[in-house]
């Protein structure tokens, strides 16, 4: 019988990590849990990008002791934009956004997806929209800048809270939740994982 501590094994990747002291997870892998109830999805690690908010959402939901499981998933192709996203003049051509089959057989595994998805709120939107047009999942956004159901709507994604047009839907997923405020590459603010933690519960709660 355990007094005053519960031990936890967290599988963070299936091959070596990346930067000083291999700490980081690589690209293209996923930590399982048992039951697939919610999946943190965070953006391949790099120079800009990296997964430090990824991991502490995830072990601040499993030291709630949350009744439900959680697995996380570094995506491969998590840099950039979509394909199809609007391109800004000027702008510097990049990496494209994607998701393979795997990945988005991981995901749909799940009842809830928590989607970490960065700084920029047209990337982030677009990101957003990207995912949920190929899962059939619930979904928390997660970001850095300020995004709104408004912005979301208007691209096409499905939203708890305002809905597209029918003709112009784009998404088989639904955002249910917006966290912002969650800066990328930082453990996040106490309040601010405190919001991802009650609005998990909430969602869990109404899928029971």
């Amino acid at each position: 019988m355990p007094v005053g501590r519960v031990t936890q094994v967290v599988d963070c990747r299936e091959s070596m990590g990346m930067g000083k002291g291999g700490g980081l997870a690589q690209r293209g892998t996923i930590s399982e849990c048992r039951y697939p109830d919610v999946i943190v999805v965070g953006m391949s690690p790099g120079r800009r990008h990296v997964t430090k908010p990824v991991c502490d959402i995830t072990c601040g939901l499993r030291r709630e002791g949350i009744e439900f499981s959680v697995s996380t998933l570094v995506l491969n192709a998590g840099s950039g934009v979509p394909p199809d996203a609007p391109r800004v003049a000027g702008s510097v051509l990049g990496a494209y956004f994607g998701l393979d089959p795997r990945e988005i057989e991981q995901i749909e595994q799940h009842k809830l997806a928590i989607l970490h998805l960065g700084n920029v709120r047209s990337h982030v939107v677009h990101k957003a929209r990207f995912i949920l047009e190929h899962c059939s999942v619930k979904a928390v956004v997660v970001s850095q800048a300020p995004v709104d159901y408004e912005d979301l709507a208007k691209e096409g994604v499905k939203t708890s809270v305002v809905m597209p047009p029918p003709d112009k839907v784009r998404t088989k997923g639904t955002v249910v939740s917006i966290v912002s405020g969650v800066t990328r590459g930082q453990t996040p603010a106490r309040e601010k994982l405190a919001e991802v933690i009650q609005s998990v519960k909430k969602v869990m709660k109404s899928l029971d």
